[in-house]
């Protein structure tokens, strides 16, 4: 693992970052951060931890938008036997299984 320094809302963080997932997390983190500016800048909400919630609630929102398409072409195109996985739905399992880490493996 490496250590990347990023600045969201004007604030330094150490994450750790897989060799080669420095242009993913940069982006991630570009990401929150326009997020969290945008709430911070409409100034109804000053607190922190509040603008980091409700950025993650929104960012979150979006994601949700966009997997069940990706898993319900995934699966639509699985093959019924079994024998051969459909890369996608391998693909798309891999990339569900690092989001979530050490929280929980889906198969």
């Amino acid at each position: 693992m490496k250590q990347v320094e990023v600045q969201i809302m004007g604030q330094s963080y150490l994450l750790a970052c897989p060799e080669g997932g420095e242009q993913r997390l940069l982006e991630a983190v570009e990401k929150v951060d326009t997020a969290m500016c945008r709430i911070r800048d409409a100034g109804k909400v000053k607190a922190r931890d509040r603008i980091a919630v409700l950025a993650a609630l929104n960012l979150a929102f979006d994601v949700a938008d966009k997997v069940p398409a990706i898993a319900a072409t995934a699966l639509v195109h699985a093959p019924v036997n079994g024998d051969a996985a459909d890369p996608r739905l391998g693909a798309l399992m891999q990339r569900l299984d690092r989001a979530l880490g050490d929280d929980g493996r889906l198969i």
